[in-house]
């Protein structure tokens, strides 16, 4: 009787730690062709070949999930793609090209799209794009096309604007793999903010002006003590992997933001008011406008952060296989970083993270290391798509504020994902503060320190439970 009650505790302690929700998960990836004779044609013709595709990032606007692939091998009939959320339930659905599998054509330059990672939608319906114009992987790559960013109007799937990055904007050993956004109070007063992660550059965009510039900084390139990575049982080293997660603020006090950022090869968190980002003659002259934030601790890099209005940052821990977060109210220090969700099977790099507009989390994990350093099993599970409500997912950590926070009018629950699953859910909120730059660098303390401060709770394995969902949950 005894072990009983000591089995349900374990059990029930293992339910409550989920947070994050298995939506799809897949072996290797498929394609939704149009019929039979399509695909079969692309198999044919080496134009599909699923096992050569690892999904990379994730974006969700009201009733589509997108997911971007790279063409790093052949075979990829679409580098942007989108999973219906109103289509009847499949729990390895079928990508479907966006905006056309013609708009995907490899080579295509003008029309079409040649290899995405990262993509980014806005408040005012746009799906803002780069694609990075190259074929195959280091050291096989091949530039196809220019690097070009494809802005699309959500509402009617067409592309609005393309635009080429100037030659002074590239390096030659340039790879842009992240985009932030930097709206402001109209449509036309947005700037994007690319990562130049192996240029060690921050190329920033103005919509209005149509015009973008470069920026460079030390805190861009990667830290040499930090190169060496332990992940899926892969010991490798990234020791060139510089500025890669990037992610704006909620407006501050005097309505500027401020842009999060850090090497991948990195512990150490950084910032720079968009003040100085959207000032063209401050590329010159800024610096000491670049702020040491602070470090998260050992074992602690990432590929990818994203913060919500109410100033809580989220961040993948790719050597912990977990999410990270951060309460943009506190100091960032190692007592203040908080592990919000882990998994050591499910969680296995998780390459992109994103909060949409219901304030809903979405990470997306995929196995790199084993795809690019080793060979995944296709019999197994290799790519998963997770989600949850944001305030679950930081409750009881660190993060967790404690003033109620109401989203801005802009946000409306046109297509809540989580209130249709979960009637009993409740969107609590967040504060949010006005946000000042940090002016404090942080000390170099020995990593003694750091062990001894950075939290390591324990985990207990636990079984993840698919969402049950009918075939017509998602109709509006």
């Amino acid at each position: 009787m005894k072990e009983f009650l000591v089995l349900c505790g374990l059990v029930a302690l293992s339910s409550g730690a989920v947070k994050l929700t298995e939506h799809y998960s897949w072996n290797m990836l498929d394609w939704d062709y149009p019929d039979p004779y399509s695909k079969q044609q692309a198999y044919q013709t080496g134009e599909l070949i699923p096992q050569n595709a690892l999904p990379v990032g994730i974006e969700r606007w009201r009733n589509k999930l997108f997911v971007s692939v790279p063409r790093w091998r052949p075979g990829i009939p679409g580098t942007l793609n989108y999973i219906p959320l109103d289509a009847p339930y499949d729990p390895s659905p079928k990508l479907i090209p966006y905006p056309s599998f013609a708009g995907n054509q490899l080579g295509d330059c003008d029309n079409g799209l040649t290899t995405v990672y990262r993509i980014k939608a806005d408040k005012c319906d746009r799906l803002w794009v780069l694609d990075v114009g190259t074929y195959g992987y280091d050291p096989n790559v091949t530039n196809v096309c220019p690097y070009a960013l494809n802005v699309y109007d959500l509402n009617t799937d067409t592309r609005i604007r393309r635009y080429v990055f100037r030659p002074e904007d590239i390096v030659p050993a340039t790879f842009i793999a992240n985009i932030a956004l930097d709206e402001g109070s109209t449509c036309d007063d947005t700037f994007a903010y690319f990562s130049d992660e192996l240029g060690y550059g921050l190329i920033a965009y103005s919509w209005e002006l149509n015009r973008s510039w470069r920026f460079k900084h030390s805190y861009f390139m990667p830290d040499p003590l930090v190169g060496d990575f332990n992940i899926a049982g892969l010991n490798f080293q990234w020791d060139a992997e510089g500025i890669f997660g990037i992610t704006a603020s909620p407006r501050g006090s005097d309505g500027f933001r401020n842009l999060y950022f850090s090497p991948l090869t990195s512990h150490t968190e950084f910032a720079v008011s968009t003040r100085v980002l959207r000032n063209e003659t401050k590329v010159g002259d800024s610096y000491k406008d670049f702020k040491v934030v602070g470090v998260r601790g050992p074992n602690s890099h990432t590929t990818a952060k994203v913060m919500d209005d109410s100033g809580v940052q989220l961040f993948s821990l790719i050597d912990q296989n977990a999410i990270g977060c951060w309460n943009s109210a506190l100091q960032y220090k190692p007592q203040n970083i908080a592990v919000a969700d882990k998994d050591d099977v499910g969680l296995i790099f998780p390459s992109d993270v994103k909060i949409d507009e219901t304030r809903t989390v979405w990470v997306i994990s995929d196995k790199m290391p084993v795809f690019l350093e080793s060979d995944l099993d296709y019999t197994d599970v290799n790519f998963r798509i997770f989600s949850a409500p944001l305030d679950a997912l930081v409750r009881g950590t660190v993060c967790e504020p404690s003033v109620p926070f109401t989203p801005p009018p802009q946000y409306s629950n046109n297509f809540d994902i989580m209130s249709v699953l979960n009637p009993q859910y409740q969107q609590f909120s967040l504060p949010n503060p006005n946000l000042q730059l940090s002016q404090n660098l942080v000390p170099q303390f020995p990593s003694q320190y750091f062990a001894s401060q950075f939290p390591k709770p324990s985990y207990i394995t636990r079984n993840r439970n698919r969402w049950s969902l009918k075939q017509n949950y998602l109709k509006k």
